[in-house]
């Protein structure tokens, strides 16, 4: 059966980044085949926090360990794929589960800790949908893509960080967590699991677009009266000694605010990037950059999360990721540094000047040994140095060792 020229799942992106291969369990009945596939993963995190009140000089240190997943929750793929009437068609279902509750007392069952009080659900425990959708399509006219799946702004970066089998750093998120941020925020954003209907053209000697429309957020008014908007540009290419790919793309929404009296009428958020990433020989390196007016706080990771003060004033953000990796026999060894920076917009609405800003900067050095052909090891230390203009007292150091295995199959 053909392979799909669109965004495949993100499973299938994670086992090509990592050192295992996929080992799927297929079915076939008739004209039909399912593939089952998925990813378990566990580390031992130790995480040292230090706390800097700039006016002062004083600091305080927290020292934690946590038994967590990494970046990655566990996973479970569904993917069903099939032809008819010349087209090829697929269907993805998965589930991701993670491996921590915020029970007060070890080994009591997993839920909410006061039923009925109207306490927020559980955050360290659930099972999240993120692939649910349908496509269709074949190499002439290209493929289309209705569902949820992994969106396509930012997308390629978390793909190419290394840390996204491990653990990274661990600022954005307590520990134990079903998931911690690996680098986002610390030089991208995140790209998310949305709604979409996506178009995807047909592979044209490597250069390849996709484009589509998206659940709009209202991020910044009551009425979204139309979607979202994502695209990237990605080409592929390859010589004797080198391959790799350069891709652009851009996210765009607008929102409006229906009900009088209203401090902005309408808003927009927009956001462009730009990537490559290439490999000669053992050593594959990536550079990265964004920007974003409107997007939201890109030291918090997450599109459209306070992205103006209220009143018109967009959050201008912008961040730049930079990796080299080396791979010896069964083992790689990487490095990778990331920085995100956001002004005005929400920060100026929280007490921050035009001159204030905050920032968010992360170097994560790791080690990922292939022990075979399901079970990658990883070790990994991480350090993050946070200037947090929301609130312009204090700073945040984090230094996080991670240690820990994902297994693929």
């Amino acid at each position: 059966m053909k392979q799909f020229l669109s965004v495949r799942p993100l499973v299938i992106a994670m086992l090509a980044c990592g050192s295992a291969g996929s080992h799927a369990v297929s079915f076939t009945q008739n004209d039909i085949t399912l593939d089952i596939n998925g990813t378990v993963n566990g580390y031992y995190v130790y995480r040292n926090a230090e706390t800097i009140n700039r006016a002062t000089g004083a600091s305080t240190t927290t020292n934690n360990s946590a038994l967590s997943n990494g970046l990655l929750p566990g996973w479970i793929n569904f993917v069903v794929t099939t032809q008819a009437g010349g087209q090829d068609i697929k269907a993805h279902v998965s589930f991701a589960p993670g491996i921590n509750n915020n029970s007060k007392v070890v080994g009591l069952p997993i839920g909410n800790p006061t039923p009925g009080s109207g306490s927020p659900v559980d955050p360290y425990s659930q099972i999240d949908t993120r692939n649910l959708y349908f496509q269709f399509g074949n190499n002439d006219w290209g493929t289309l893509k209705f569902g949820r799946d992994i969106g396509l702004f930012a997308s390629n970066i978390i793909l190419s960080d290394m840390t996204l089998i491990g653990v990274g750093g661990t600022s954005n998120a307590s520990i134990p967590y079903n998931t911690t941020f690996g680098m986002i925020g610390h030089g991208y954003m995140y790209t998310g699991f949305q709604p979409q209907i996506t178009y995807t053209t047909p592979n044209y000697n490597g250069f390849q677009v996709s484009a589509g429309i998206f659940q709009p957020s209202s991020f910044a008014g009551d009425e979204n009266v139309t979607p979202g908007f994502q695209a990237v540009a990605n080409y592929d290419f390859k010589t004797d000694a080198t391959k790799g790919r350069l891709w652009g793309g851009l996210v765009y929404q607008d929102t409006s605010c229906s009900q009088e009296p209203c401090a902005v009428k309408t808003f927009s958020a927009n956001g462009f990037e730009l990537g490559l990433k290439a490999a000669y020989g053992n050593f594959e390196g990536v550079l990265y950059g964004f920007t974003g007016r409107g997007l939201g706080l890109s030291t918090v990771g997450a599109q459209f999360f306070n992205g103006s003060d209220g009143n018109g004033n967009r959050t201008e953000s912008a961040g730049y990721f930079v990796q080299g990796t080396y791979t010896y026999g069964k083992t790689k060894f990487g490095i990778n540094y990331g920085q995100n920076r956001d002004k005005n917009g929400f920060l100026n609405a929280v007490g921050g000047g035009p001159d204030d800003y905050a920032r968010n900067q992360s170097t994560t050095v790791g080690v990922y040994h292939s022990l075979n052909k399901f079970i990658t090891l990883v070790g990994e230390f991480n350090y993050e140095n946070i200037t947090n203009a929301q609130d312009t007292n204090y700073d945040n150091k984090n230094k996080t060792i991670s240690l820990g295995g994902i297994m693929f199959f």
